[in-house]
């Protein structure tokens, strides 16, 4: 197992900060041979897209996923004493035996994605802190998060997907989005595991509470304050990744709220990002505006669990396959003119 070679915050935000970006030349020529090959330009649309900026990060021309990777952090949250799911907190460990057991739809999705899964529970008996009344982490619990996300990351994947499972978690990412980006709480919270009326004003009211009480807006800060053991894990995760040129794709609300603390220290850090889908979370259209990505999929899917990004690992084979597989005119002998 990877050792992650940072042991403060101060360590991490160095590692965002000094990423590897794509290869030039395999994107120049992945786009030289998109220009030839047996299709009228531009034919298929955001596959073509899709398939040079992967093959810029892969340092490859003509690549093909071969080894894509889901990884599921669980993490449990102490402000799920406010009231504000529609599950207990026991859910979240009963899920992760779920997940173990093969019998989540995530299991059946890396099934047909050809995806390896690993399921990663993140001290599930200590809850973080409710972010009503402290910092959800500290700094030592926000590092050891961190690192846990970096150490899970594969060295020979070529595709990851990170996802979550942790109840309360919609609650944490809308106030993270809040504090990152400004706006009423009420415009950042969603039904999550599906609330009623009553419910959702009582999350509003909750964030409202947490995100006035830190008053923080750094990603890390925001993080270490109004996250999850979960949520601070995918970052660490979408960082490991980029170091290796691992393409990643983003999955649902939560995801993209761990990718968010990042872009807001480094605005470059999720270039190696791709959105996954557009959710039924409400507001996680409007987070994937903030970040500028554009989902590949729009199914109404409220799950979690990396479904979605599982999903759409589909879709970057199939860009891929067309890409790599296809002829060429000259190869094919098909007229230009």
């Amino acid at each position: 197992m990877m050792i992650a070679p940072f042991s403060t915050l101060e360590e991490f935000t160095a590692q965002l900060n000094n990423q590897s970006m794509p290869d030039e030349a395999a994107t120049k020529a992945a786009m030289a041979r998109n220009g030839v090959l047996t299709k009228p330009p531009a034919a298929l649309g955001r596959l073509e897209d899709i398939a040079i900026w992967y093959a810029g990060w892969r340092g490859q021309a003509a690549p093909k996923v071969t080894a894509p990777q889901v990884l599921v952090f669980a993490g449990n949250h102490g402000v799920v004493a406010q009231g504000v799911s529609a599950f207990p907190a026991e859910v979240t460990a009963q899920m992760v035996g779920n997940f173990a057991a093969g019998g989540a739809a995530i299991n059946q999705l890396c099934a047909v994605a050809g995806a390896s899964l690993e399921v990663i529970a993140l001290d599930l008996d200590t809850p973080t802190q409710d972010f009503t009344t402290a910092p959800a982490l500290s700094d030592e619990d926000l590092v050891k998060a961190l690192q846990a996300g970096w150490n899970a990351v594969d060295p020979s994947a070529d595709l990851l997907v990170t996802g979550e499972m942790g109840i309360g978690n919609t609650t944490s990412a809308a106030a993270i989005a809040t504090a990152l980006f400004g706006g009423a709480a009420a415009d950042w919270a969603g039904r999550g595991t599906g609330v009623d009326d009553a419910g959702l004003a009582r999350k509003a009211e909750v964030i409202e509470k947490g995100v006035a009480l830190h008053a923080v807006s750094s990603g890390l800060d925001v993080l270490r304050c109004l996250g999850g053991r979960e949520i601070a894990a995918m970052a660490g995760a979408m960082v490991r990744a980029r170091s290796l040129r691992i393409p990643v794709i983003l999955d649902g609300f939560i995801c993209t709220a761990a990718a968010a603390c990042l872009y807001k220290i480094n605005p470059v850090a999720l270039d190696h990002c791709i959105a996954g889908h557009l959710s039924d979370e409400s507001a996680h259209g409007r987070l994937l505006e903030k970040l500028g990505k554009h989902p590949l999929l729009d199914l109404g899917l409220r799950l979690g669990e990396g479904s979605g990004g599982a999903l759409a690992i589909n879709i970057v084979k199939a860009a891929l396959a067309c890409h790599s597989g296809m002829a060429t005119f000259d190869q094919a002998g098909v007229s230009t003119e």
